[in-house]
C-alpha cells in the first residue's frame, strides 16, 4: 500500500462470539444471558481501549437495526463507550435518517476507503456479518478482534457468512478480560505488518 498505509489505522472486524461460534442468537438477538451486554463481560479498562483505538465504525443494516432496536428497549444503556463517525452501509436507507449517520451504498471498497479516512488515523471498525465476510473476500480487512463470551447457544448468526472462502489467519493474542476472552488475529495476506497491543 505504500506510504500512506502508514497513516491510517488498521481495518477492523470486531465481534462478540459465544464459544460455539455464534455472534448472535436466532433472530440476531445479541442476548448473552441475564440480562447483560457484552460491556458486562469484558474488563472495563480493555473495552474503554478497544473503543479509544477505533476512529470509525461501518456498520451493514441488519446490524444497524438490532443495535437500534436494542437501544430502543433500553435506551439508558450504553454497551460501547465510542464517539465517532458513524458509516451505515446499504442498499435501503433509514426511513427516518439519523443526523449523526453517514449512509454509503455501492462497491465495499470505496465505502472502506471513505469510513477509514475519516477516522482521522485510528482504526476503523467493522460490524455486520455480511459487511466483514464482503471485506474478507475483497481484501480489505487487517485484523479480527473476538470478544469469546462464556456461553454457548446452540444457534445463531455463525461468525462467518456461508459461502466466504478460507481465510488463513496469524495470531497476535489471547487475553483473559473479565469473564470474556479477547482473541486477536491478523488477517494473512494483508499488507499491513501486525501490531502489538490493542492499538
Amino acid at each position: 500500500m505504500g506510504e500512506s498505509s502508514t497513516a491510517h489505522g488498521k481495518v477492523v472486524m470486531n465481534r462478540a462470539m459465544s464459544l460455539d461460534g455464534f455472534i448472535a442468537a436466532p433472530g440476531h438477538r445479541m442476548d448473552w444471558g441475564g440480562g447483560r451486554a457484552l460491556a458486562d463481560f469484558v474488563a472495563p479498562d480493555d473495552f474503554a481501549e478497544v473503543a479509544a483505538a477505533t476512529g470509525a465504525m461501518l456498520i451493514g443494516r441488519r446490524t444497524w437495526d438490532v443495535g437500534s432496536r436494542m437501544a430502543a428497549e433500553d435506551p439508558g444503556s450504553v454497551d460501547y463507550p465510542f464517539s465517532g463517525p458513524f458509516f451505515l452501509l446499504t442498499h435501503r436507507p433509514p426511513e427516518a435518517p439519523d443526523p449523526g449517520v453517514t449512509v454509503l451504498s455501492g462497491d465495499i471498497g470505496e465505502a472502506v476507503a471513505t469510513a477509514l479516512n475519516a477516522a482521522g488515523g485510528k482504526n476503523l471498525e467493522i460490524l455486520g456479518a455480511d459487511v466483514a465476510g464482503q471485506c474478507l473476500e475483497r481484501g480489505l480487512l487487517d485484523e479480527i478482534l473476538v470478544y469469546v463470551l462464556p456461553v454457548l447457544l446452540g444457534d445463531g448468526i455463525p461468525i462467518s457468512p456461508p459461502g466466504l472462502t478460507r481465510v488463513d489467519l496469524e495470531p497476535i493474542s489471547s487475553a483473559r478480560s473479565g469473564d470474556a476472552t479477547i482473541l486477536r488475529f491478523r488477517v494473512r495476506g494483508s499488507d499491513r505488518p501486525p501490531q502489538s497491543g490493542y492499538r
